[in-house]
């Protein structure tokens, strides 16, 4: 799991049929540096499944892989990340 800034949302024309009424976010994963605030050094961007209903500026922890489609088991969504939490703070 890693900790991400949404910088962004995803607007779809079509999708899946399991993914109805879901939203994608645009997410910025932060490095250990950027959590501390010594660098503005960041990941690569991701695009993940939202149900938490997180905003550009939210602070989110990101969970990709397998583990990104645990959350609807026994459906299958074909997600490779997802919104698992809403951050509000972090204390380093």
């Amino acid at each position: 799991m890693r900790i991400a800034e949404v910088i962004g949302r995803v607007t779809l024309s079509r999708s899946h049929p399991a993914l109805k009424a879901a939203r994608f976010v645009i997410a910025l994963p932060m490095t250990a540096d950027a959590l501390t605030g010594d660098s503005e050094k960041r990941g690569e961007e991701v695009i993940a499944y939202d149900d938490l209903g997180a905003s550009p500026g939210s602070i989110i922890a990101l969970s990709e892989g397998a583990e990104a489609a645990n959350p609807f088991k026994p459906s299958k969504k074909p997600i490779d990340a997802y919104c698992a939490a809403l951050i509000d703070q972090i204390n380093c």
